[in-house]
C-alpha cells in the first residue's frame, strides 16, 4: 500500500509496499537507492511490514524515479492500476491537460489518457485508495471523473449506464443543433441573403429599419451565443484562466470577437473607424452550429467506434436456469456460483463457462473463436459463457464467473488494448499540448498584421481573419487520430478471434519481417498418431508397444499420448511404471514389470551407449516420409523403430502462402528429427527449419533470428513455447494451449487455425496504415489552411476564407478522421501484399 502525508509545506512522505526483502542488507539497499533519487529527503525502510517511507519535495521529485531506483535495487515496488471515466474532454489538448493533472498527484507513477474512449489509465504505487485527490485533479483541470471497478469491466450494468450517458448526451447535442439552426437559419437569409441579393436588402431596410434589421440579428445571435454556444463559454473561458487552453476555449475567442465586434458595430458605431460598422452575427452563430452538428456526428461516430466491446458484453445472457435444491429456477447470471447445475435448452446462450454432465449438443462457438463449424459437446466437454447452443440440451457444472469467464476475460483484454497509446502517438502528444497556445498567438499575430499593414477597412479585416484562424484550427482530428483507429481495428480483431493483450503489439507486429511457428499443436494438429512399429530380431510388436506405453503412461507429451491411446486401441494391459525419467527433447526411461525401457530420439539412444546404426537407414526413410521416428531399448537393446506421425492442420498450407504473400519469411521450429521437419518443411513451402530444438532453447533460436535487427513474431502454444513467446518481438499464442502460453504472449489467437497469423498481421497493417491516414489528415488540415485563414493567399490571389467555411471545416476535420476509421469495421484479410498495405 501508499500512503501520502504531507509533514511540512515543501515535504510530502510516501508509505509504499517493496517486495523481496529478506534481509538487513535488502534493507540498506533499498534505503540507499531510494535516497539517491533527487529530491528525497529522508528514507526509513521496515523489513518486517516490508515497507518504505519516503520523505520528499513536493512536486520536485519523480516517482518514477523513486520506482526505478527499487527495480535497479534488485527489489519489485508494489503497484497497482486502476482506470477512470474521464467526461468533459473535446480535444486532443484536453488529453495533455488532464495527463498532466494526473500525474501531479502523489503516488501516481504515470497516466494515460484516451479521447476516443473517454478513459484513463493510471499506474500508482498506491495500495490505498487515492481516488478522491484523482477526482480532485481531474476536476481542476476542469473534466469530471470517475472510478471505474475491475468487476464491473464484463458487466453489462456500468456499460448499459454508460450507454445511456452517451444516448443522452447525443440527444442533447442534436437539441442544441435543432435549436442554432432554427435561430441561425433566418440571421443567415437576413445577412448574408442582403449581401449577396441587394434588393433584398433594400426591401428589408425599406419595410422594417436598417437599425430594426440589425437588433433582430442581435437578438438571434445573442441566444445562439448564450444558448446553444454557451456550452464553449463554460469550458473554454475556465481553461483560459487556468493557463491551458481548449479546443473551447479556441472557438470561445472566435465567436465572442465575431459577436462583441457586432454588438460594438450595431450599438456604438461612432466608436467604429470609417467603413468598419459591418456586422458578423451570422459568422458566429453559423460557427456555434457548425461545430455542434460535428459534435453530434462525432459523438455518434465515437459510440460506433466502441460497438464491438458492446457485442461482446451483449453476449452473456442477463439470466441463467440454476438447478438448486433439486429445484429449476432462472435467476440473474451474476448470482450463479462456481459449483451450481446450470440448465441449458436448445438455441440459448451458454451463461457461464462449466464442464458438461449430461446430454450431448452443437454449440456455436463463432463469436468467441471466429471459427463457423459448431462444436460437438457432451459430458466432460467445457462449454463458454457467450456462445449459443443448438438443437440439444445440456446440463453443466458451473466452473467460471463473473469476472472470471473467459468472455470476461476477452472484454478485459480488448478495453486494455484499446487504451494503450502506440509509440506513434508520442509526437502527436507533443504538438498538441503546444497546440492551442500556439493557434492563439498566431490569431494575435495574424490581427496585428492586418491591422497594421491590411486594406481598408482595416479592422474589419483583422477581425475576420483572426476569427478563422481560431476557428479553423483542430486539434480535435489529431487527438483521435489514433485511438480510433486502435479501437475499431482491436474491436474487429476480436470478432475475427485475434486479440490483442498489449496495445503497442499493433504497431510492433507491422514491422515484423520473420515469422518462427512452433511445429505440434502450431502448424499440425497436436494428436499424433502411431503409424509404424518394427520390431528388432528376437521382440514382439505387441509386447514391444506394451511395455513402451506403460513407459509412456505418466508423460503428457502428444507423443506419449499417442503410443498409449495406441496400445489400448489394440487391447493391452498397461503396467504401472517405476523409476520414471523424463528428459525433455530426448525421450523417456523407465522400468516396467522390472525391465529397463528407454523411449525416444537418438540422442536418448547415443546417451545410453546404444548403437543405432542397424536402424539408421529406416528410421531416415520414415523421417523423410515426414513422420517422426522413435527408437525403443529394452533392457539396454534396440527393440524396436517406432514412427508417429502428426497431421498437418487444414488450414496450415493456406497460412504459410498467406505469410508469403504478405511479404515474410517464414520459420519452423521444432524438436523433431532434423529430416521429419525438412519433411514437412518441403509439403509446406516453409522458408528456414530449426530442427532438434530442446524445449529450454526455442527462447536462443529466436535470439539468433533476431540478428541483424530482424523483426521476430513466434507462434506457440506450449508450457515450453512461453520463453521463445517473451523473447519474441510479438508473441503469438494459439488460444487452444496452455494459460502459460496465453500470458506470455501478445496476441492470442483464439481458435486453434493459424490463418489466424496472417490475418492478424494484415490487421495490424491495416490499423497503422489506417492511423498514419488519419495523421496526414489531421495535421495536413491544419499545416495547410490555418495559413490560408490567416490570409497568406491574399497578396497574390486576393483570397480570403470566411469564419463561416472555416467553421464547417473545422467541424468535418474529426468527422472524416472517424469516418476514415471505421472502415476497419470492413477489414477483410487481403489476397496480396499490396492489398494488405491499405487501411481497409
Amino acid at each position: 500500500m501508499t500512503v501520502i502525508d504531507k509533514v511540512r509545506d515543501n515535504l510530502e512522505t510516501l508509505d509504499m509496499g517493496v517486495e523481496g526483502m529478506s534481509c538487513a542488507s535488502c534493507v540498506g539497499r533499498v534505503e540507499r537507492a531510494i535516497a539517491t533519487v533527487p529530491g528525497v529527503d529522508a528514507v526509513a525502510v521496515n523489513l518486517a511490514t516490508e515497507r518504505a517511507r519516503v520523505t520528499f519535495v513536493k512536486g520536485g521529485t519523480d516517482l518514477r524515479k523513486i520506482e526505478d531506483a527499487v527495480r535497479q535495487a534488485g527489489y519489485k515496488p508494489v503497484e497497482t492500476t486502476m482506470e477512470l471515466s474521464v467526461a468533459g474532454m473535446n480535444c486532443a489538448s484536453c488529453v495533455g491537460h488532464v495527463e498532466k493533472a494526473l500525474r501531479a498527484v502523489p503516488g501516481v507513477v504515470d497516466a494515460t489518457v484516451n479521447l476516443a474512449t473517454e478513459r484513463a489509465t493510471v499506474r500508482t504505487l498506491a495500495g490505498t485508495d487515492i481516488t478522491p485527490a484523482l477526482v480532485k485533479a481531474v476536476a481542476g483541470a476542469g473534466y469530471e471523473a470517475s472510478r471505474l471497478q475491475p468487476e464491473a469491466a464484463h458487466a453489462a450494468g456500468p456499460h448499459d449506464h454508460m450507454a445511456m450517458m452517451k444516448e443522452e448526451q447525443q440527444a442533447q447535442l442534436l437539441r442544441s443543433v435543432i435549436l442554432a439552426a432554427v435561430l441561425t437559419l433566418p440571421l443567415l437569409v437576413v445577412e448574408m441573403g442582403s449581401h449577396m441579393v441587394p434588393a433584398l436588402h433594400h426591401w428589408l431596410a425599406g419595410t422594417f429599419g436598417e437599425w430594426n434589421v440589425r437588433v433582430f440579428s442581435f437578438a438571434l445571435a445573442t441566444i445562439v451565443q448564450f444558448g446553444p454556444g454557451l456550452v464553449f463559454l463554460r469550458k473554454g473561458f475556465p481553461a483560459l484562466l487556468r493557463g491551458a487552453p481548449d479546443m473551447n476555449s479556441l472557438v470561445m475567442l472566435g465567436t465572442g470577437a465575431a459577436y462583441l465586434y457586432s454588438t460594438a458595430a450595431t450599438f456604438l458605431p461612432q466608436l467604429m473607424p470609417a467603413g468598419a460598422d459591418g456586422t458578423y452575427f451570422e459568422s458566429g452563430a453559423v460557427i456555434v452550429t457548425l461545430i455542434l452538428l460535428g459534435r453530434w456526428f462525432e459523438t455518434r461516430a465515437k459510440s460506433r467506434t466502441g460497438a464491438a466491446i458492446r457485442s461482446l458484453i451483449a453476449l452473456q445472457p442477463k439470466t441463467a436456469r440454476v438447478l438448486r435444491d433439486g429445484v429449476e429456477a432462472d435467476m440473474p447470471v451474476d448470482t450463479v456460483r462456481a459449483g451450481d447445475i446450470v440448465i441449458l435448452r436448445p438455441g440459448e446462450r451458454v451463461p457461464v463457462d462449466g464442464e458438461v454432465t449430461d446430454g450431448a449438443s452443437f454449440v456455436d462457438e463463432s463469436m468467441i473463436t471466429g471459427e463457423p463449424a459448431p462444436v460437438r459437446k457432451e459430458a466432460g466437454s467445457a462449454v463458454t459463457g457467450g456462445t449459443v447452443n443448438g438443437s440439444g440440451a445440456l446440463r453443466f457444472t458451473a466452473r467460471k464467473v463473473g469476472s472470471e469467464t473467459l468472455l470476461a476475460q476477452i472484454v478485459r483484454t480488448v478495453q486494455a488494448a484499446q487504451g494503450a497509446k502506440l509509440p506513434i502517438q508520442a509526437l502527436v502528444d507533443r504538438v498538441t499540448l503546444w497546440f492551442v497556445p500556439a493557434v492563439m498567438a498566431l490569431a494575435l499575430a495574424t490581427f496585428v498584421v492586418w491591422l497594421v499593414f491590411g486594406p481598408s477597412p482595416a479592422l474589419s479585416h483583422a477581425l475576420v481573419n483572426a476569427v478563422a484562424v481560431l476557428i479553423i484550427a483542430c486539434p480535435c482530428a489529431m487527438g483521435l487520430a489514433t485511438p480510433t483507429s486502435i479501437m475499431v481495428g482491436t474491436g474487429r480483431g476480436a470478432e475475427l478471434g485475434i486479440l490483442f493483450r498489449q496495445g503497442d503489439a499493433l504497431q510492433a507486429l507491422k514491422d515484423v519481417q520473420i515469422v518462427a511457428l512452433d511445429k505440434t499443436g502450431t502448424l499440425t494438429k497436436g494428436r499424433p498418431e502411431l503409424t509404424d512399429i518394427e520390431p528388432a530380431s528376437g521382440f514382439d510388436t505387441n509386447d514391444v508397444l506394451r511395455l513402451v506405453a506403460s513407459a509412456e503412461n505418466r508423460s503428457e507429451h502428444p507423443l506419449a499420448l499417442a503410443l498409449v491411446a495406441a496400445a489400448k486401441a489394440r487391447g493391452l494391459a498397461l503396467a504401472e511404471p517405476a523409476d520414471f525419467v523424463s528428459d525433455p527433447g530426448r525421450g523417456v526411461t523407465a522400468t516396467v514389470e522390472g525391465r529397463g525401457v528407454a523411449i525416444g530420439g537418438h540422442r536418448l539412444m547415443e546417451q545410453a551407449g546404444l548403437d543405432i546404426a542397424p536402424f539408421a537407414a529406416r528410421a531416415q526413410a520414415l523421417a523423410e516420409a515426414g513422420k517422426t521416428p522413435l527408437y525403443a531399448a529394452i533392457d539396454g537393446r534396440i527393440a524396436a523403430v517406432i514412427a508417429v506421425a502428426d497431421a498437418v492442420k487444414e488450414t496450415t498450407p493456406a497460412a504459410i502462402a498467406a505469410l508469403h504473400r504478405l511479404g515474410l519469411k517464414v520459420a519452423m521450429v521444432t524438436g523433431d528429427d532434423r529430416r521429419t521437419a525438412e519433411a514437412v518443411a518441403r509439403t509446406l513451402g516453409i522458408d528456414e527449419v530449426r530442427a532438434e530444438v530442446l524445449p529450454t532453447d526455442k527462447a536462443e533460436v529466436v535470439k539468433a533470428l533476431q540478428k541483424g535487427g530482424n523483426k521476430v513474431a513466434f507462434v506457440g502454444d506450449g508450457i515450453n513455447d512461453a520463453p521463445a513467446l517473451a523473447q519474441a518481438d510479438v508473441g503469438i499464442a494459439i488460444g487452444t494451449g496452455t494459460d502459460i502460453a496465453i500470458e506470455s504472449a501478445d496476441v492470442v489467437l483464439m481458435s486453434g487455425d493459424v490463418m489466424g497469423v496472417p490475418r492478424a498481421i494484415a490487421l495490424s497493417q491495416a490499423v497503422i496504415a489506417n492511423i498514419r491516414q488519419n495523421l496526414a489528415w489531421a495535421f495536413g488540415y491544419n499545416a495547410l489552411l490555418v495559413p490560408v485563414a490567416a490570409g497568406v493567399l491574399y497578396p497574390a490571389f486576393g483570397i480570403l476564407l470566411s469564419p463561416v467555411f472555416a467553421g464547417l471545416a473545422m467541424a468535418l476535420s474529426s468527422v472524416s478522421v472517424l469516418a476514415n476509421a471505421l472502415r476497419l469495421k470492413r477489414f477483410r484479410v487481403p489476397a496480396s501484399h499490396d492489398a494488405a498495405q491499405k487501411g481497409s
